[in-house]
């Protein structure tokens, strides 16, 4: 017989202990679906002091006597954010395996949908654009991890019960994985780095004294993210590749940074569209694995829409996939 729960929000003086229950049900649950374990410092790090954070749309299912957190759940919101005007981004549903059920599913949901309601969201979306980033171990490594998951596993139980009540898949992210110690640059892509040089393309390193038109290029792209990305890059003299054609930048892949874990740090990869045709977005990929392999990293790993182009380029490069996310949306009734 289970002990009577009772739904509560995540307070912003929770004790350590409230802490650690949470992070002894996250190591319980959301591992088996292939999250990193977390610790208190990680927990507190990647969800409790991120500035998005709302206390409010955090919610616990806590028994009566308060011995155990049964049930977890989180959503953020931000008016600065991609759709913050209109969505809301559902973060994770836990749920202890002895009530993991719909109808604690649906308790959990109620409530940060409510929570999305209140604030004048129309929409709940679990997107890549969510700014708590939850890192998660590939399969079939030693350990390595990617930095954010980009929606919800599509082998999950939560990602079930939400096709079930209301939510729809949108589109499916492929997380995907190669090993860099074999990796080299194969001669078909030489060659076509090769045939660009005669038009007057070079790939090299981005310098701020030498290059031209990096806004422009980066608007032309239209993704706000590579625009703050690497604009930031450009300030803080952080290492990205360019394909310039007489000192103009026509394309990108970076920024080359090794992370803590091994890892190679991947932003994207763009090419104007006045540029494109050329091969640039290959040449510049290969050179990208190139540079990491040449600072040390020992893997890379990113996710990428089924029907996006740059898949082709990836799977030339090595890369498989080895996990899939579900990004999915609802539209919010009024309540």
């Amino acid at each position: 017989m289970h002990k009577q729960l009772t739904l509560a929000t995540w307070q912003t003086n929770a004790q350590q202990a409230t802490v650690h229950a949470a992070v002894d049900l996250w190591n319980r649950t959301a591992v088996k679906d292939g999250y990193k374990a977390m610790t208190a410092d990680s927990f507190s790090r990647l969800i409790l002091q991120n500035p998005y954070f709302d206390p409010a749309c955090t919610f616990l299912l806590v028994e009566a006597d308060a011995s155990a957190i049964k049930g977890f759940a989180c959503g953020v919101t931000g008016a600065d954010l991609p759709l913050g005007a209109k969505a809301g981004y559902l973060t994770t549903i836990l749920l202890d395996e002895d009530i993991a059920d719909d109808r604690h599913y649906s308790v959990l949901l109620d409530a940060v949908e409510q929570r999305f309601r209140d604030l004048g969201k129309t929409q709940a979306e679990a997107l890549f654009f969510n700014p708590m980033r939850l890192p998660w171990l590939i399969p079939d490594t030693p350990g390595h991890e990617h930095n954010n998951a980009p929606g919800i596993p599509v082998d999950s139980e939560l990602n079930r019960f939400l096709l079930e009540h209301g939510y729809t898949e949108r589109s499916r992210q492929n997380g995907m994985y190669l090993d860099l110690s074999p990796f080299s640059i194969p001669a078909d892509i030489l060659e076509k780095e090769k045939q660009a040089e005669a038009q007057g393309y070079r790939v090299e390193w981005f310098d701020g004294a030498r290059h031209t038109e990096l806004t422009g290029m980066l608007a032309a792209l239209s993704n706000p993210a590579w625009e703050k990305e690497l604009t930031r890059c450009a300030e803080e003299s952080i290492p990205f590749l360019v394909a310039a054609h007489q000192g103009r930048a026509a394309g990108f892949a970076g920024p080359v940074v090794r992370e803590l874990s091994g890892r190679g740090y991947f932003a994207g990869i763009g090419v104007h569209p006045e540029d494109e045709g050329k091969g640039l977005g290959s040449i510049l990929f290969f050179r990208l694995c190139d540079a990491f392999r040449g600072i040390g990293t020992e893997y890379m790993s990113l996710f990428t829409g089924e029907t996006n182009p740059a898949l082709r380029i990836y799977q030339k490069a090595g890369f498989r996939t080895v996990k899939q996310f579900g990004v999915l949306r609802k539209v919010l009734a009024e309540s």
